[in-house]
């Protein structure tokens, strides 16, 4: 069992990008699992409810969520928790948005 972990957050996202994958997962432990996310202006999130309840930090971007039946611009700042099973997207991105991803418990695959 890991008792900590140090991530330096400028070689993460070089990870992500070095990946050509759009979501790269960086750390997994029973409890919680985390990842970078990024989506490109104007692109389109594809992603489905997840079983898993999930935190949201909008490090960069700007765009809008949908979750369940709300609705918001997000940007630089921007926290959202989206319970399990919640239909829920980012979309009208506008900026290249990078986000930093935690599911509770670890997320499947």
């Amino acid at each position: 069992m890991k008792q900590a972990e140090f991530f330096d957050f400028p070689s993460l996202i070089r990870d992500q990008t070095g990946s050509g994958k759009r979501y790269l997962e960086f750390l997994r432990v029973p409890a919680m699992s985390a990842g970078i996310y990024v989506l490109p202006a104007g692109g389109t999130d594809c992603q489905t409810p997840h079983r898993e309840d999930e935190m949201y930090y909008v490090v960069r971007g700007k765009g809008r969520m949908r979750a369940g039946s709300h609705d918001q611009a997000v940007q630089e700042g921007s926290v959202i928790f989206v319970a399990g099973g919640v239909e829920h997207r980012f979309y009208d991105i506008t900026e290249d948005v990078t986000i930093l991803v935690f599911f509770a418990p670890a997320e499947s695959n």
